[in-house]
């Protein structure tokens, strides 16, 4: 099957409020073009220089997502053009963004990662620390900022009941966030599932999946 109709057949099951954010780290500027020519407009990289390259040479009404890991002293090379930044589970990168994209005299859109897998090799703060970050001074000082959901991976495993709790507990750390009001935020997108889960992913409440195998094949 081709990229344009993997895409297709996705985009033909996915609910109408759910965004898919195509994920093209590893691809070729090729293949994500054949992508954007069957109309795909979001697409996530996990390594920031390769984004910045590609964004160079791609066209301007594509919305680049960083769903990956993000180190503080790369930020400013996204920070004049990043569409939504997924994987925040620090404040200190919190503080990071808002300072750059003052400097671009932006106001850079971010999710808060929360751990909701078992695994250690998996990033993310906890729910009470978000809490914490939301309520707390220092976070309404950033006015280039805005928090606009949350963001987690559930466990690789083949468990599905456990990958269901898992969603489900991002789901609900979400719906407890929101009710905070805090300054800065906007609470609306549930970013959960992958490949492999989405569709357990949307049944538990996601708003927002991140789909890259599906998409352009195997990596």
């Amino acid at each position: 099957m081709s990229i344009k109709n993997n895409l297709n057949n996705i985009k033909s099951h996915l609910p109408e409020k759910v965004a898919l954010v195509a994920v093209s780290k590893t691809k070729p500027v090729s293949d994500l073009m054949e992508a954007y020519d069957a109309g795909q407009r979001i697409f996530g990289e996990n390594k920031i220089q390769e984004m910045a390259e590609k964004h160079e040479t791609m066209p301007k009404d594509i919305e680049w997502h960083m769903i990956g890991h993000v180190q503080t002293n790369k930020v400013k090379y996204m920070a004049p053009f990043v569409g939504l930044i997924h994987g925040v589970e620090r404040f200190k990168v919190l503080k990071e963004i808002n300072k750059q994209a003052l400097k671009n005299d932006r106001t850079i859109d971010c999710l808060l990662q929360i751990k909701i897998a078992e695994e250690d090799s998996k990033f993310g703060m906890s729910p009470q620390e978000a809490s914490d970050i939301l309520q707390s001074k220092d976070f309404s000082a950033l006015k280039n900022i805005k928090v606009t959901g949350v963001m987690g991976m559930a466990t690789f495993t083949d468990d599905a009941s456990q990958v269901t709790q898992e969603f489900k507990r991002l789901k609900t750390v979400f719906e407890e966030l929101k009710l905070l009001n805090a300054h800065n935020c906007q609470l609306e997108i549930v970013s959960m599932g992958m490949s492999g889960d989405y569709k357990l992913a949307i049944a538990c409440g996601s708003t927002m999946v991140r789909l890259g195998s599906s998409i352009f094949g195997a990596r």
